[in-house]
């Protein structure tokens, strides 16, 4: 073997690493590659994103040619390096070969490359694209033909093969948002974090419960009805005879108030011919469900009724896009108004009405909220008793004081932020 037979084969061993090095490159940056990203360019006519996003359509014809590729160029180089040592070192060459095969294909041919293409994927990934096509299209059968064989080994195993799925589940997408960052600015993203937990949500957690609900009873004296008429801070009444659970409708005091000044003889018969005919909603339907239901009905106001037909509470449109875009209601009688008042001691003073998520978002707490809807409820489950003032407990690891109670249930109290601000709040 003369010289220039040995200069040629060494040219040939560069490029056989260069090649083993464009081959692991081009898999490590194209698995890199962000996949909606990708798909957003290759929508714009990006080329090169087209190819690539059209490469990763079938992942495994994708690996079959590059790993073709890569042991070919890999054994090759390995071939002609034994050749080029037995050639100056006899015998010995073949393990001199081997171990230095073996760190020039790792570092030159494997990590260095996959290393670059992790940090920069699609200007590794889509130059390679237009490379990789053309192989794939050339050496089809023997892809095709070994993915075959490799599926069919598969199979001997019972493992299912098959295509993943790019699709991303409801944890997924919490996730993508939570790890933007900056790229989604915060009011944004608190508002499509909100979206997704809407899934996770029912009409219960967010209705008026029953107890608060104010409407009119058509058996009450007129003077009364119309008084109420008049100083009501709600645009939309439940009108009923007699109990809640005997609904007339919904009323929209706006239509009321005008006929009452341009009708002088109004009265009980045309206030119910203004009701609008009420809307029952089961228990536990989920928000997301029942805002496109408020959309198709085109209705606004929803009375959750349980499985014996009882009314639990009302639920509103905008208590839904609230839950969404946060508090935006001007309404002095908003029902979470003076429900949490702050004291000079760090502690909060709680209305027992008051609802376990707004008070999870109005502080930042984890309350458990897969029970109670209100805080009186979490109470009455924690000590599983209507308690008495000045009973003092823990709730998820916040001290509290039952200040004031009304009948059966909790009127106010007094709740710390965590166990070091109050150290008598034990359980009793």
């Amino acid at each position: 073997m003369g010289d220039i037979d040995i200069g040629a084969l060494y040219v040939i061993l560069v490029l056989l690493v260069v090649c083993s090095a464009f081959f692991s490159g081009s898999e490590t940056g194209l698995m890199a590659l962000n996949r909606y990203r990708l798909r957003h360019r290759a929508k714009s006519g990006h080329k090169a994103a087209q190819r690539a996003s059209k490469l990763l359509e079938r992942p495994d014809r994708l690996l079959g040619i590059i790993l073709l590729g890569n042991n070919f160029v890999n054994m090759l180089a390995c071939a002609l390096a034994t050749v080029i040592a037995i050639h100056f070192l006899g015998s010995i060459g073949i393990m001199a070969s081997t171990a230095a095969m073996t760190m020039i294909v790792l570092i030159f041919g494997e990590v260095a490359p996959k290393k670059l293409a992790a940090l920069y994927p699609e200007r590794i990934a889509f130059p390679a694209s237009a490379v990789l096509s053309p192989l794939l299209r050339i050496f089809y059968p023997l892809v095709w033909l070994t993915n075959g064989l490799a599926n069919g080994l598969l199979r001997l195993f019972r493992i299912k093969v098959q295509t993943p799925s790019n699709a991303l589940g409801t944890e997924e997408l919490l996730t993508v948002l939570l790890e933007a960052g900056v790229m989604i600015p915060k009011r944004h993203q608190a508002m499509l974090l909100s979206i997704l937990e809407l899934e996770e949500m029912t009409v219960n957690d967010i209705m008026v419960p029953r107890n608060q609900l104010q409407g009119i009873d058509l058996e009450n004296a007129w003077a009364m009805i119309v008084t109420q008429l008049n100083h009501s801070p709600y645009t939309r009444l439940v009108v009923y005879r007699g109990a809640l659970d005997q609904v007339v409708g919904i009323l929209h005091l706006r239509r009321v108030l005008n006929l009452m000044t341009e009708k002088p003889d109004f009265d009980r018969r045309d206030l119910e011919s203004l009701c609008r005919e009420p809307y029952f909603i089961p228990e536990g339907t989920v928000l997301t469900q029942q805002l496109v239901n408020f959309q198709q009905l085109r209705r606004r106001v929803g009375l959750v009724v349980d499985e014996y037909g009882d009314v639990l509470g009302l639920v509103t449109l905008d208590d839904i896009l609230e839950e969404i875009v946060g508090e935006f209601t001007t309404d002095p009688a908003a029902r979470d108004q003076g429900a949490l008042m702050p004291r000079s001691d760090g502690s909060y003073i709680v209305d027992g009405g008051a609802t376990i998520r707004g008070l999870n978002r109005a502080l930042h707490w984890t309350l458990p909220a897969d029970g109670p809807h209100t805080f009186n409820g979490l109470v009455m489950e924690h000590l599983e008793a209507i308690p008495e003032p000045g009973v003092r407990l823990t709730l998820a690891g916040h001290p509290t004081e039952i200040i004031e109670t009304a009948g059966n249930r909790v009127k106010t109290a007094i709740i710390w932020p965590n166990p070091e601000s109050d150290s008598s709040g034990k359980d009793d």
